[in-house]
């Protein structure tokens, strides 16, 4: 049994199986462009409209400061990335390349975590999005929607049907496959991104030299804690990295796209945060989920913004939901859950049934669940998997060094090991309901690993 358990499975059969499914294959018709607005598209938008007023709180002023700090995190990890992306260029992301290095088991639990950093952040998004919906109906024709239809049960409502509804068209665009729906999502992503410089622009001519100070109300603690909430804002050149066997020319245009990504999300994110906080004191963010919006008051710009956060927020639904089909995809492939996941459409090269029951689980797990607990959860999950994929690294530079590599992590294995430090570290800032929950969901995994996917692995034949 124990031999089970690190059995990996050779980098040659992954890349070799990328992309096959039951009844046909996913196809390659992404390049540098589409991977980059995937990855931007997944990631841009979640931390600053939907948990900016989560974090302040904690961080005061200083909230760009955390930005940084899960910035530099998610750079070490993205370094691993990068290299990693470009010697195993599939589908699978981070769980793959835990099945080539440390083997099954390893590999499963960083699949797992991969279901709740995605299937969760998904839903965490979705959230918010109903509020920027609140928001904008509020400011256009001074309605709302019934809080009973518009917050989860623990906040106060029934269901959160806007959230529910974001999924689901989600869900359609994805169906009709992966050239398409990167083309919606590109154009999604230039309007956020011009939504965001719009931001700046208005929000630092009304900066108050007052607002900034002071700096670390909270000490470094709330910069950390803050940081630790924000973190799972970064996952998105993880879902780039899900498109290893839909990209044209991946092991080339994956390391491009993990890098520039993560450099335009990073500026962009300390901008408008410092913009944010000069413009509106800390205090104020308490208690707000369309954070942006409030900072500019009833004005046509906060309008405008609430417009854009709207698609904003879609985006990232759309791409995370995107990369989380494709990582059940590869467990399936490799036998660890039911073939149906793999299940492949030979008109649209879409996972048909898999995207069907993922959106459904995600639809109903945003209309239910409150934004702070979605969010806690999800970036534990992260920093998870990315602890596993910094050793993964470090793993192969010393069993495979002669394996060919389009992008090669510096300073290995200090600059890997800093990677799984700043993610330990972060994980150590987040609160002990998070850390229960975490071990619940981890126990869970396990035991059907144990009944279903040990005996069922395609490396069992």
């Amino acid at each position: 049994m124990g031999a089970q358990l690190v059995r990996r499975k050779p980098i040659a059969d992954l890349v070799a199986d990328s992309g096959q499914g039951q009844g046909g294959s996913l196809r390659r018709s992404l390049g540098l462009w589409q991977l980059t607005m995937l990855s931007v598209g997944a990631t841009l938008g979640t931390g600053i409209f939907v948990v900016l007023g989560e974090a302040v709180p904690l961080a005061g002023p200083g909230v760009a400061l955390a930005f940084v700090i899960a910035g530099v995190t998610a750079l070490l990890s993205a370094l691993s990335y990068a290299e990693l992306a470009g010697m195993i260029p599939v589908a699978g992301s981070s769980y793959s390349y835990a099945y080539a290095t440390m083997g099954e088991l390893a590999a499963w639990v960083c699949g797992w975590c991969l279901m709740l950093e995605y299937g969760v952040s998904v839903a965490a998004v979705a959230v918010g999005w109903g509020q920027y919906v609140n928001e904008l109906l509020h400011l256009v024709a001074g309605v709302s929607l019934p809080e009973s239809l518009s917050s989860p049960p623990g906040d106060g409502g029934i269901l959160n049907v806007p959230a529910a509804v974001v999924v689901v068209l989600a869900m359609v665009a994805l169906l009709g496959g992966a050239r398409e729906s990167a083309r919606i999502n590109t154009a999604m992503v230039l309007i956020k991104t011009a939504t965001l410089v719009l931001f700046c622009a208005l929000a630092f001519t009304a900066v108050q030299d007052g607002n900034y100070s002071p700096l670390l109300p909270l000490g470094m603690g709330g910069v950390s804690a803050a940081a630790g909430k924000l973190f799972f804002s970064y996952i998105g050149f993880d879902a780039a990295s899900t498109a290893g066997s839909e990209a044209r020319d991946p092991q080339r245009d994956l390391p491009r796209a993990i890098m520039l990504s993560l450099v335009l999300v990073t500026v962009l994110y300390c901008l408008v945060a410092l913009a944010a906080v000069g413009a509106m004191h800390w205090t104020l963010f308490e208690g707000t989920e369309a954070a942006l919006s409030k900072v500019l008051g009833g004005t046509t710009g906060s309008i405008l913004l609430s417009a854009g956060a709207i698609v904003a927020v879609a985006s990232v639904v759309l791409t995370v939901l995107y990369g989380q089909t494709r990582i059940l995809f590869s467990m399936s492939r490799d036998g660890l859950v039911p073939p149906l996941f793999s299940r492949v459409d030979e008109r649209t090269g879409v996972p048909r049934a898999n995207t069907l029951l993922v959106s459904g689980f995600i639809a109903v797990l945003s209309a239910v669940v409150p934004l702070g607990e979605l969010a806690d959860a999800t970036s534990i999950g992260t920093l998870f998997a990315f602890a596993l994929v910094n050793l993964a690294v470090v793993v192969l530079r010393r069993r495979n060094p002669e394996l060919p590599r389009s992008f090669r992590a510096p300073l290995v294995p200090l600059v890997p090991l800093l990677g799984v430090l700043s993610c330990c570290y972060l994980m150590l800032s987040l609160g002990a309901a998070t850390w229960v929950a975490f071990g619940v969901w981890m126990l869970a995994g396990l035991l059907i690993y144990f009944a279903y996917g040990r005996r069922r692995s395609s490396l069992s034949d």
